[in-house]
């Protein structure tokens, strides 16, 4: 159920985006204590504007059930800043990220709701 989605101005080749895929996947489930296998992680290519300028940037959502905030959103920046940094050239500074406590009625999978 947690979800990670990644929007980037970086041009993310097919095997380069299986990395990074993986690697935001893995991130995700450890840092919010949840299997890997409710995980979805997705990488979008995006136009984006940030600080007036064109240049290497993200924005990413996060969302899960009931883990999310202060501790665990710090770590998860964290984390997610030096990963974007190390395989697409980042900076941390040119990446905002925007996490998502969803209540578990309002999550569906596999034809019902967490909740």
């Amino acid at each position: 159920m947690p979800l990670i989605k990644l929007q980037t101005t970086e041009e993310v080749s097919a095997a380069l985006r299986d990395e990074v895929l993986s690697a935001l996947s893995v991130l995700i489930a450890d840092s919010l204590g949840k299997p890997e296998q409710y995980v979805m992680a997705c990488v979008e290519s995006a136009s984006i504007r940030m600080s007036g300028e064109d240049g290497p940037a993200a924005f990413l959502e996060v969302r899960s059930i009931g883990v999310l905030g202060g501790e665990v959103n710090a770590d998860v920046s964290s984390r997610v800043c030096t990963l974007l940094q190390e395989l697409l050239a980042i900076p941390p500074e040119r990446v905002y990220i925007n996490f998502t406590d969803v209540v578990p009625s309002d999550w569906g999978w596999n034809g019902t709701t967490f909740g």
